[in-house]
């Protein structure tokens, strides 16, 4: 059985320091750069948390530990009533600003030779599937601004 060969010597004709040792090491050693610099990254906001633990000056009153919202005092309970209906737009709003990342490369591939019917075809699909949910918000009353 013939021996393995490294570079077309064979591997008994080097010394051990000398044979390669293959990608398995450059893989490791562009993992290990990744490493160092997260572990770089932690330490200096440790550092950086540390230093400002030790310099800061601590003085706790009464009016430093309360509640400070916008300069207002705070009165009463701390439980409050908000609209659903702000995130509801702002939820409609995630919803068709995603949507129209999907029109952008469905654009590209569209000029491409051979796509375009089936791509114009899946996309009106699309568009119809975000129209009926448009209307569905429309009928339940969810659009109205009251």
């Amino acid at each position: 059985m013939p021996e393995p060969t490294v570079g077309g010597v064979s591997a008994g004709d080097v010394p051990a320091a000398e044979v390669p040792v293959g990608l398995a090491a450059d893989h490791f050693q562009s993992y290990s750069v990744v490493g160092l610099l997260a572990v770089v990254g932690v330490l200096f906001v440790a550092v950086a948390f540390g230093a400002g633990r030790l310099l800061r000056p601590v003085v706790p009153t009464p009016e430093k530990l309360l509640t400070y919202e916008c300069g207002v005092d705070p009165v009463g309970e701390g439980w409050a009533h908000t609209q659903v209906r702000y995130y509801v737009y702002a939820f409609l709003y995630v919803i068709f600003a995603v949507d129209s990342i999907f029109l952008f490369p469905w654009a590209t591939v569209f000029a491409d030779p051979g796509y375009g019917a089936t791509t114009l075809v899946e996309m009106f699909v699309f568009l119809g599937f975000l129209a009926v949910g448009l209307l569905y918000a429309y009928k339940k009353g969810v659009l109205s601004w009251t």
